[in-house]
């Protein structure tokens, strides 16, 4: 049974000039209890290089969760300096309290022919299983449906997941952006582990700068998650360019959430 109406999360994307703490406070003060920190950020280490355990007591001090942390890159370019990377950020993200692994895939236009390719993600996949599993973690993977991503459709995730029995270690991202960019009709509510909300602006031209805060053109996606069972949170992923910030982030974002409330009330109106 899924949630009536989305649980918002916030995505430190959506904060970049804030400071670990500062985007803890935030969050707890706009009313969201989930958010999603990042491994790099603005060319800063993980969590801007704050020790696993201090991030684990600024979270539970503030009252949020920690979903996430983003992310493993390449993740599907399995070699001995990537593994060595995957143990290191699932002890981190371990360690600070989240309770997922962001997984991103090449994204770069240098991978194989499609046989190959698709038995790379495999092996990674296998790879990880007992890397999350054994520090109680979830594996998020993220397609990211620009035609240069090795990995562009949930669908074909979904089969790799299938694959190698992965289905309890790991979930799907669905972002809203990158779904519209794949052409992606599949969805998977219940292999879903994370919704990631970005507007589309532009339906021509696909470049992160047209990610802002969420618009209108998200509700069928959302209401379809819903209605399908979903249960986690809605992350609100929106691109903010740190060196150009907004005026008003709180109202930004307050303004966000109810255009895409009023969106499905609307829809269920109808």
């Amino acid at each position: 049974m899924g949630q009536a109406s989305p649980r918002f999360a916030l995505d430190h994307m959506a904060t970049p000039g804030l400071d670990v703490r500062a985007l803890f406070a935030f969050a707890r003060d706009q009313g969201l209890t989930d958010v999603q920190i990042r491994s790099q950020l603005c060319g800063n280490d993980i969590a801007l290089g704050m020790p696993a355990a201090d991030v684990r007591s600024a979270a539970a001090e503030a009252g949020v969760g920690i979903i996430s942390v983003n992310a493993l890159q390449r993740f599907n370019e399995w070699t001995p300096a990537r593994k060595a990377e995957a143990s290191k950020l699932a002890d981190y993200a371990a360690a600070c309290g989240a309770k997922m692994l962001m997984l991103v895939p090449v994204n770069d236009g240098s991978w194989p022919a499609n046989g190959e390719r698709r038995g790379d993600l495999r092996v990674a996949l296998k790879a990880l299983k007992p890397i999350l599993q054994s520090r109680g973690l979830i594996g998020l993977i993220e397609p990211l449906g620009f035609q240069t991503c090795s990995l562009r459709s949930k669908h074909e995730a979904a089969k790799a997941i299938a694959a190698i029995d992965g289905q309890s270690v790991f979930r799907l991202v669905h972002d809203t952006f990158h779904h519209t960019l794949a052409g992606e009709t599949f969805f998977s509510c219940d292999l879903t582990g994370l919704v990631h909300i970005s507007r589309v602006n532009d339906p021509i031209h696909w470049i992160y700068p047209d990610r802002v805060l969420a618009g209108s053109d998200n509700g069928s996606q959302i209401r379809a998650l819903l209605d399908g069972g979903y249960g986690g949170p809605f992350s609100l992923a929106s691109f903010v360019d740190a060196t150009d910030p907004l005026e008003d982030l709180a109202g930004s974002l307050a303004a966000s959430i109810d255009l895409v409330r009023h969106g499905l009330l609307t829809r269920v109106a109808a």
